[in-house]
């Protein structure tokens, strides 16, 4: 309680107050609890040490700061402080453990935000996705680049892997590590397919469908494979709960945990592996010593790894603002199975070899058996050099094996191995029954009314590409393997911002033996192939 004397001085105090905060600089307080705030975040540097980190300028304070960073920091304590210079070089790694770590890091942000516009039910799935390309706030663009990232994180692991082979890094005393990245190559193929049934349209479905039938074909296990994965004997409401939680669950777990684990060995253990011609190569000891030099994470290596991660994000946000669209088809149909369904192209290679041979062996014991041998590759690996010149053989290896890949990838497309009727296949390849095709593309302004047909159409002197399209199906007809081909188009006015394009296929009948067939009055008798396709002025396909 204020006394008497206390209420006298009051004013005196208050005087005094004002007259220590006048006198105050405020500035430097300011400055003080900014940099307090900048210390919390960066774990220990202040704004002037942050702007020597991007300067390359020395540290400004003794002990270093940036060495405080990897103790008090939960992301950079699995990183090392330095490097030998030599494996840094960006010829040496192209910085693919990086960019893998950091594609896994978009997929995680990018689908966090789609998370919450998304139910995993069949009743909504689809409706959710035209939801978030429709209404939601950048959904489009947020979505292109969630798929953009999950293909990107394929190729990326993937050649990363390849990179560590072809160099010799997985050697003593790489090999956990070695181990570890193959893990990690399976959870990120299983992590991109299981997100791949989640729009819940039919090339998403049939994709899934055919990849989840090879589980069947496991051995002894089969049908309880095939039904955990599925949670019914077809694909349905359980079916997709299963791979929405593999994907936003269970494997971004098991990614974090084996991404933690291959860092803590690479950085803790043994460090990036030295190019073999530092290593093994006849350098002059001026030339390895300075290969050989502590290159600190911070700033050298970690402004390089911002500017690449800026760099990516950007030409990933330029390609989905420009050429790359995330496909979404109609809506799965269970009871009906689109022509030219294939998985995604990383497992072309695996349906290529189901093309090969019994679906047991080439689907299930064959690939187990490519996956084991890989992660035992460096256990069977003796020969203690890196360089290609002294592992002939493991180079010779890996290049047939590279090669066998991108071959079976070929195989496994839709057209190879499986013969469809020609009328069937020309009319597909226009306006196909799942996509775009070049029909569409055309839109609805560049179809114009009327009839065509094969047998009497000319190309024009300035031919549209209306022209140029007609006249390759023109073609193709001309050329089928079918007896008295012909084709036509009509298109014509359905709606008053609707064109309607019937296109026919002809041909005379022929039995087994290649001979016309006939009617009974004696007349040769025509098959057809039909197929309608509606384009509406403000639809538009890119």
């Amino acid at each position: 309680m204020l006394g008497l004397q206390d209420l006298r001085n009051l004013p005196n105090d208050l005087q005094r107050k004002m007259r220590e905060l006048r006198e105050q600089d405020w500035e430097q307080v300011a400055r003080e609890k900014i940099d307090e705030r900048v210390r919390i975040i960066t774990a220990g540097m202040d704004i002037e040490e942050l702007r020597a980190v991007f300067r390359g300028d020395p540290p400004t304070e003794k002990p270093n700061p940036r060495f405080k960073v990897h103790t008090t920091s939960f992301l950079m304590h699995i990183r090392p402080r330095y490097y030998p210079r030599a494996a840094t070089w960006f010829t040496h790694t192209f910085r693919l453990g990086f960019l893998s770590a950091y594609m896994f890091f978009i997929e995680i942000v990018t689908g966090l935000i789609l998370m919450v516009y998304y139910a995993p039910t069949p009743d909504t799935a689809y409706s959710n996705m035209i939801n978030i390309l429709s209404n939601v706030w950048y959904g489009e663009l947020l979505r292109d680049m969630h798929r953009l990232g999950a293909e990107l994180m394929v190729a990326v692991v993937a050649l990363h892997m390849l990179r560590v082979y072809m160099t010799g890094s997985y050697k003593k005393p790489r090999e956990f590590t070695w181990l570890t990245g193959v893990v990690l190559l399976g959870i990120t193929l299983f992590l991109s397919f299981s997100g791949y049934l989640l729009p819940w349209d039919q090339l998403a479905f049939w994709a899934v469908t055919i990849g989840t039938s090879m589980a069947d074909k496991t051995p002894l296990i089969g049908k309880e494979v095939n039904l955990l994965l599925r949670g019914a004997p077809d694909i349905g409401a359980g079916g997709l709960l299963r791979f929405y939680l593999m994907h936003v669950l269970f494997l971004p777990l098991l990614g974090i945990l084996f991404t933690s684990i291959h860092y803590y060995k690479v950085s803790r253990e043994h460090s990036i592996s030295l190019p073999a011609r530092v290593e093994e190569g006849d350098l002059d000891p001026d030339e390895k010593r300075w290969a050989t030099e502590r290159i600190n994470l911070i700033p050298d290596l970690l402004t390089h790894e911002l500017f690449l991660a800026i760099l990516v994000v950007v030409l990933m946000m330029v390609s989905a603002a420009t050429w790359y669209s995330a496909p979404l088809e109609s809506r799965a149909q269970p009871n009906v199975t689109p022509l030219d369904t294939k998985a995604p192209w990383y497992f072309w290679w695996l349906q290529g070899m189901l093309k090969l041979g019994d679906p047991t062996w080439m689907g299930v014991i064959l690939p187990g058996l490519i996956v084991l041998l890989l992660a035992a590759v460096p256990y069977i690996d003796n020969n203690p050099y890196r360089l290609a010149k002294r592992r002939p053989i493991a180079v010779a290896q890996g290049v047939l094996a590279t090669i066998a890949i991108l071959i079976l990838s070929y195989m496994g497309l839709p057209r190879w191995g499986i013969e469809t009727p020609p009328a069937t296949r020309i009319i597909q390849d226009i306006a196909p029954q799942e996509g775009v095709g070049p029909l569409r593309e055309l839109g609805y302004a560049g179809v114009p009314l009327g009839t065509f047909d094969t047998d009497t159409y000319q190309l024009p002197p300035n031919p549209t590409e209306f022209d140029l399209l007609f006249a390759e199906f023109q073609r193709r007809v001309k050329e089928a393997p079918l007896v008295a081909p012909h084709g036509e188009w009509k298109i014509d006015l359905w709606q008053p911002t609707l064109k309607r394009v019937h296109m026919e296929i002809s041909w005379t009948k022929v039995d087994d033996d290649g001979n016309i067939v006939y009617d009974e009055n004696g007349n040769p008798v025509r098959d057809t192939y039909t197929k309608t396709v509606f384009l509406h002025q403000n639809t538009k396909h890119h």
